[in-house]
């Protein structure tokens, strides 16, 4: 039997050598074994392999089954032992964090403005993001890592080589792909403890259900109708708004409450200005880092905003100039002749 477990162990050898699995080792060493019994079973006794094999077909057998014995009772064991553990789902009690959830969030959770409830209250926010290109890139990307339990997406557009110059979410290899698809799956390789809700459509009068349905919306559009839109539809149902715009070097950002007596958008900017007033990005161009930056002020202002910490932007207009690396912050009012929400 001494040739049977050199080669066997020749056999091993070279298994773990080219990295096969131990499995596919031990089938190796089996179907050895099994040349042996047949050639033991089938050569006539004065054979010269009989006698290198050495042994009879029946010690031959006796070992085997040995073999058999032991491999059913480590594998009875397992079987039983799996039985005994107890069972492991992926649902989880509302509001409660898995184990690597809790090690995910946990520069959150040191926070002291934040915490433990603070993070609490982002996994069971519901927020709704209007776009996912420029503005909306860094905004999704960090909402999910921050941990807000259902993010919605909606856009229109699919992924073009002009887009990746500033919308870090999407990639050459999806172009093509819808953005808020494309976003999606970038969002949930960042973080598989989320739901993302992706809508491919633009933002229109039928959309201000789907406002109701979220606790707060942020609004990366990249057009005056859209954004006049989104602003009626979060008065109407009463949401809170966070918005940033950006052109070339400047961008502004700013949240609007006016369920808590402060502005909303219309407030602030009263009249859409005349075409051709204020170039669109594929028009005038855009600094590719401009986007990143106001994209994650809105991410900002919006974990302070389910959080409760800080001071939010609710009667401030925020103004950054980076080509001069400036900021400033003015302040705004509600209007009382707002046409959409100076009765209210």
């Amino acid at each position: 039997m001494i040739g049977f477990l050199i080669i066997a162990a020749v056999l091993w050898g070279i298994g773990a050598l080219t990295g096969a699995p131990a499995r596919a080792r031990w089938a190796m060493i089996g179907v050895l074994y099994l040349a042996v019994i047949l050639a033991l079973a089938v050569l006539p006794d004065p054979h010269p392999l009989r006698i290198t094999l050495g042994g009879s077909l029946g010690e031959w057998l006796l070992v085997g089954g040995a073999a058999l014995i032991v491999v059913t009772y480590r594998y009875g064991l397992a079987a039983l032992r799996k039985r005994a553990r107890p069972e492991v789902t992926d649902e989880q009690p509302a509001g409660t964090f898995r184990e690597a959830e809790l090690e995910r969030y946990m520069r959150h959770i040191l926070l002291r403005e934040i915490g433990g409830p603070g993070q609490k209250a982002l996994k069971q926010a519901r927020v709704l993001v209007i776009g996912a290109g420029g503005l909306g890139a860094p905004v999704l990307e960090y909402l999910a890592a921050s941990g807000v339990g259902t993010i919605g997406v909606i856009d229109p557009d699919v992924v073009e080589a002009s887009n990746l110059q500033r919308q870090v979410i999407h990639t050459d290899a999806r172009l093509g792909m819808p953005k808020v698809f494309s976003a999606k799956e970038a969002m949930l390789a960042q973080n598989p403890f989320i739901e993302v809700k992706p809508y491919h459509r633009a933002f229109d009068e039928s959309c201000a259900e789907l406002v109701s349905e979220y606790d707060l919306v942020l609004d990366g559009s990249d057009n005056f109708d859209t954004r006049y839109l989104v602003n009626r539809a979060c008065v109407a149902a009463g949401k809170p708004l966070i918005a940033a715009a950006i052109t070339q070097w400047e961008g502004q950002i700013s949240t609007y409450k006016s369920h808590e007596n402060g502005p909303c958008y219309q407030c602030v900017f009263p009249e859409r200005p005349a075409d051709g007033m204020v170039p669109t990005c594929a028009e005038a161009g855009v600094a590719a880092p401009l986007p990143g930056v106001l994209g994650t002020m809105l991410a900002m202002e919006a974990v302070k905003e389910i959080t409760g910490a800080g001071q939010g932007l609710m009667g401030r207009l925020v103004i950054h100039d980076a080509l001069y690396a400036e900021t400033r912050t003015i302040t705004v009012k509600k209007r009382a002749e707002c046409p959409i929400c100076g009765g209210k």
